[in-house]
């Protein structure tokens, strides 16, 4: 018998239409500070802290499936975090968006994905 599991307790970070297409939006929420970006109708959420040096990812810009950092144009796959140009070469975090009646949520407990 599967047991049931701890209730989900979601994290409201924006709304939908607070990110712009392309432009990730710096949110904090209870403490840590996510990249909450939109791409090809999908949402996405980062870590905002680039795991190479002092670059805010919510600075960056998205180009396709990837958000690059503006501090040395390092880039970060949207789906899983993975770094795909260097100089970084570190995963950073990600987060599950999830998306009800125009809001974006989280469950920032979520276990990080290994990519």
């Amino acid at each position: 018998m599967v047991g049931i599991g701890a209730p989900v307790t979601l994290l409201r970070l924006c709304r939908v239409d607070d990110v712009a297409d392309d432009t990730p939006l710096r949110v904090e929420a209870e403490g840590t500070v996510y990249a909450v970006a939109k791409a090809g109708g999908d949402i996405f959420v980062l870590a905002d802290q680039c795991t190479h040096g002092p670059g805010k990812l919510s600075e960056g810009t998205v180009l396709g499936g990837e958000l690059e950092c503006p501090f040395h144009q390092g880039r970060f796959d949207l789906y899983t975090g993975r770094a795909t140009y260097p100089p970084c070469t570190e995963t950073v975090r990600t987060w599950t968006a999830t998306v009800k009646a125009g809001e974006i949520f989280i469950d920032p407990d979520e276990p990080a994905r290994t990519a």
